[in-house]
Formats: C-alpha cells, sequence, structure tokens
C-alpha cells in the first residue's frame, strides 16, 4: 500500500470522488501543512492548513501517475487559493508526499502538463509536515449527506483515464503521407464529408472510435445511435477531455465545432437534439476522422484498459 495526500477545494467531494476509483483502499479527511499543530474546522482560515485527502491506495491496480491524472480531471491547477465557488488559503491545491522518491515524479508530472494550460500551474508540491484529521462529521460526508454540496463531478471518476502522452500530434506533412486525402481535408483542413456516404454512419459494432490522426480513444460503441444524420452520432466522449469544443460561426452558422485533444484534428460538430434519456447530446463526428477498432482486437491493439467500456 502507499499514500499521497491530495489538496483540491472542499474535501467533502474530493474525498467522495477517490472513493470511487478502482485501486483507491482508503480514504480520510484533514489539514495538512499549516504552521500550527492544532486546527479545525472553525479556525482553518488562520493556521495556515489546507483542506485534504488522505489517499491510500494499492499500487498494484493504480500508479502514482493514474491518482495525478484522476486528480487534475477536477481541480483548476491554475487557481490560486480557491476551487468553485469556494476561496480561501484552506482551498488552495497542492499534492504532499511522505515518501521521497515520489517527489520527482510528482514535479516532473506537473512540468509536462503545463502546457496544456495558459496560465501557471500553482499546486503546491512539498512534502507532508502536519496532518490534523478532520471532524467525525466531515468523514465521507457526501455519503452521510447524500445532497450535500460539492464543487465537483463526482461521476468522473467513472469515465476511463486516458493518459494524453501516450499520444502524439504528427506534423501535416506526415499526415499527407499517412492520410488518404478525404481524411485529411477533413481533420486538418475543416471539410465535411458527404452524409450516408461514409464508412461509420450506419455501423454499429462493438468497438471504440479513435483519431485517425493519433489513436487518441474518442469515442465508444456503447454511446452511438442512430440519428438519422447520416454521419456517425454519439451521444457523448469516451472520456470528456479527449475533445475539446469551441464556437464555429462558419457559413453564417452558430454551432460548437468538436476537437481531438492531442491531435488537435476536426472531428465534427456536437448539437443539443440528442436523445433525451442518453443525456441530449449528438456529437455528430466525420467516418474520415475515425478508426474503428473493433472489440476482439482492442487488447493487441492495446485499448484492453477500454474493453469495460463494451458492455
Amino acid at each position: 500500500m502507499k499514500e499521497i495526500y491530495l489538496a483540491g477545494g472542499c474535501f467533502w467531494g474530493m474525498e467522495a470522488y477517490f472513493d470511487k476509483i478502482f485501486g483507491v483502499i482508503a480514504t480520510d479527511v484533514g489539514y495538512a501543512n499549516g504552521y500550527t499543530e492544532k486546527t479545525n474546522y472553525d479556525i482553518v482560515d488562520t493556521t495556515g492548513h489546507a483542506e485534504t485527502i488522505h489517499v491510500t491506495y494499492d499500487e498494484k491496480n493504480i500508479s502514482l501517475r493514474d491518482i495525478l491524472l484522476y486528480y487534475l480531471r477536477v481541480v483548476d491547477p491554475t487557481a490560486l487559493n480557491h476551487q468553485g465557488n469556494d476561496y480561501g488559503k484552506q482551498y488552495r491545491t497542492g499534492v504532499f508526499y511522505v515518501e521521497k522518491e515520489d517527489e520527482e515524479e510528482i514535479r516532473k508530472f506537473f512540468a509536462e502538463k503545463q502546457k496544456n494550460y495558459k496560465k501557471k500551474i500553482v499546486v503546491e508540491i512539498e512534502p507532508l509536515r502536519n496532518y490534523i484529521s478532520a471532524e467525525e462529521y466531515h468523514q465521507k460526508y457526501l455519503a452521510k449527506n447524500p445532497g450535500g454540496y460539492c464543487h465537483i463531478d463526482i461521476e468522473k471518476a467513472t469515465e476511463p483515464l486516458i493518459d494524453d502522452e501516450k499520444y502524439t500530434k504528427k506534423n501535416k506533412e506526415t499526415l499527407k503521407e499517412e492520410l488518404t486525402e478525404e481524411q485529411y481535408e477533413v481533420t486538418q483542413e475543416n471539410k465535411t464529408e458527404m452524409p450516408f456516404k461514409n464508412e461509420y454512419f450506419n455501423q454499429f459494432d462493438e468497438g471504440i472510435y479513435v483519431d485517425v490522426t493519433t489513436g487518441e480513444p474518442l469515442f465508444s460503441s456503447d454511446d452511438k445511435f442512430e440519428s438519422g444524420c447520416g454521419w456517425p452520432a454519439f451521444s457523448k466522449p469516451i472520456a470528456d477531455e479527449v475533445v475539446t469544443e469551441k464556437e464555429d460561426d462558419s457559413f453564417g452558422m452558430e454551432r460548437t465545432e468538436v476537437r481531438s485533444r492531442v491531435g488537435d484534428a476536426h472531428l465534427g460538430h456536437v448539437f443539443n437534439d440528442g436523445p433525451r434519456n442518453l443525456g441530449g447530446y449528438r456529437y455528430c463526428i466525420n467516418s474520415a476522422a475515425l478508426r474503428f477498432i473493433p472489440k476482439k482486437d482492442m487488447e493487441k491493439e492495446g485499448y484492453g484498459y477500454l474493453l469495460k467500456k463494451i458492455k
């Protein structure tokens, strides 16, 4: 078993979130790295402590890197002394380690992730100096009070973890050699393929759809539905962070463009006219931007960890 201490705003939601993650053995909440030996919820804003969760995990099932990736999924690492609607030094972000050998990995991780943020990452990286357990009513607070305040989406713990460092954006010269003319025009020049005359619009085999330019997983067959639009339609991406969205006012229309995270490839658009029972969204995606990997081939192609996403 290993342990790490994570500060990420209000500890109620952070604890409930990490309790859902496979490989996490135990959590508790408290106040860490202040400048006094005692504190409590009423005075924590005066003692320099951060609301913190103590995570014990089995490194056979989850790595420190994965813990940090889950952490970044629900915190803004560029926000100084606040998260969500909570403001104050006690709501700062921090990763406090107990084993010296973890420091290098943690610092390397955040240095690597800086490229994904325009603002400077301000997560404190320090050895754990002190930790005071929070009052009993704070422990497993949201389990006791399901309707209690939470500044994060706890269900993000159930989305598959896809590490962007496994995939590389290629230059346009390489892509011109590797892609068909249509694939290049769609992904690099924002073109749209013909409806009803593309590869995947009426395919519903089990498997996943990956970015044709990088191989990064984007969509699951479990979330694909028949929309009648003539292009592949999905209710959601396989994980929120694998796609980016931006406003698109081309051709005199107001739409939301969808692009891949690592490859920055044009995928299509997202609309709010999808099935209500599936969340209400329709990700209308060009087949030419995707490569389909059948369920039977996912393990050998390195996507075995996503098999649980295919029912």
